[in-house]
């Protein structure tokens, strides 16, 4: 069984927006009404004081604020709960804290406060630089409000900036594609986060589905986007995130390599997921209470469920995330990810390699060009019979 327990993180998520964007589905809720930001960031405090069992004597390595929209909130408030996070568990001393914003919600002062509050990292939600576009997205901002966003994140300091982009929109062509990308890669961020829009269910677009480009001509989009972007020196390292490898700093998003490589990472917040392992072998999943209403009751029963992922999950789960990423992993991750011995997923890597979308070299395990493009069909081999 593992006992070397994995690299943690720390997940805070801030629920809400300005307006819920019809393509989203991930737990945020409007603010029709005053948001209560000094009661929620009392109520993240009291919530990791009752997941401290978890952090078993580690470090925390990076810290994520997501939503929802967390530049809604301000520097002090950030600068009161990193504080107050601080005093309870330990931080590396590189440690990477990020926050996603929206040009829409942000004005030049606050990310000079996201900055001295001790944020390292900004992402922030650009979607396209096309006016048109960002109306069919449901963005609450323009092409300028994304323009002055980028330029204020560097003028307050920040040398870690990814630019969140979006692909494969309503009406969009090769060309405007290409276009948002160029315009994101001539401000030279450190990252960039490149995705094709998908239809999730639970959604406005779900309901009423925008037309899509076709399939040839999203593969047109990702394969001219991938040369672009290899051609002014950004290196793909997950299905969708590249980060600048002109530098001599690691660029890549260290919170989210936690996730692909199966780490452990708490979580604070409305509707917030976390991951778990303990030295005996269990992996666990849990989950906060979702509505934000529910979160701030005062009987502050913040955990919602909590759940052990079965030992025949485990193979599944770690390579669910692991073969997103495009250097594959090291074998003997799996055995210190999962507690399980690389002989159960024996028969997976074989077919894997058979059918061509796996490769196996130096004792290290990745998916091949063509296993990214078939990437479920992949991971589906490392399902294993219930027993």
């Amino acid at each position: 069984m593992a006992s070397i327990l994995p690299p943690l993180s720390l997940y805070i998520h801030m629920p809400w927006c300005v307006r819920k964007c019809p393509y989203c589905d991930f737990n945020s809720h409007e603010s029709n009404t005053e948001i209560p930001k000094q009661a929620y960031i009392n109520a993240l405090i009291e919530d990791l004081q009752q997941d401290l069992k978890y952090v078993q004597g580690r470090k925390i390595n990076s810290i994520f604020f997501g939503g929802g929209t967390p530049s809604l909130f301000s520097g002090q408030h950030y600068e009161t709960l990193l504080r107050a996070i601080k005093q309870q568990v330990i931080f590396a001393d590189d440690i990477e804290i990020t926050l996603e914003a929206n040009p829409g919600t942000v004005e030049r002062d606050l990310f000079s406060e996201y900055y001295a509050a001790g944020i390292n990292r900004l992402s922030i939600g650009i979607q396209s630089f096309s006016d048109a576009h960002l109306k069919t997205l449901g963005r609450i901002h323009n092409s300028q409000n994304s323009i002055e966003a980028i330029n204020s994140a560097f003028d307050a300091g920040f040398s870690q900036v990814n630019i969140d982009l979006m692909h494969g929109l309503p009406q969009q062509n090769v060309e405007q594609a290409l276009a948002d990308l160029q315009q994101a890669i001539d401000f030279s961020p450190a990252h960039l986060s490149w995705y094709q829009l998908t239809i999730e269910p639970n959604t406005v677009f779900y309901s009423t589905p925008p037309k899509l480009p076709a399939e040839e001509l999203l593969i047109d989009i990702q394969t001219e986007g991938q040369a672009l972007l290899k051609q002014n020196g950004f290196q793909q390292y997950e299905v969708s995130a590249y980060a600048q490898s002109n530098t001599s700093s690691n660029t890549q998003c260290r919170h989210n390599l936690n996730y692909w490589e199966f780490g452990d990472y708490l979580a604070l917040g409305a509707g917030a997921h976390g991951k778990i392992s303990f030295a005996n072998g269990e992996v666990f999943r849990y989950q906060k209470t979702r509505l934000p209403k529910h979160y701030l009751d005062p009987k502050r029963i913040y955990s919602s469920q909590i759940e052990q992922i079965n030992q025949q999950d485990l193979p599944f789960e770690f390579m669910l995330n692991a073969l997103r990423l495009n250097n594959g992993f090291k074998e003997d991750l799996f055995q210190q990810r999962t507690g399980l011995e690389l002989q159960v997923i024996e028969a997976g890597l074989a077919r894997g390699e058979a059918l061509g979308l796996l490769h196996r070299t130096d004792h290290r395990i990745k998916a091949t060009p063509k296993g990214l493009l078939f990437l479920n069909d992949l991971i589906n081999l490392f399902l294993l019979p219930t027993r």
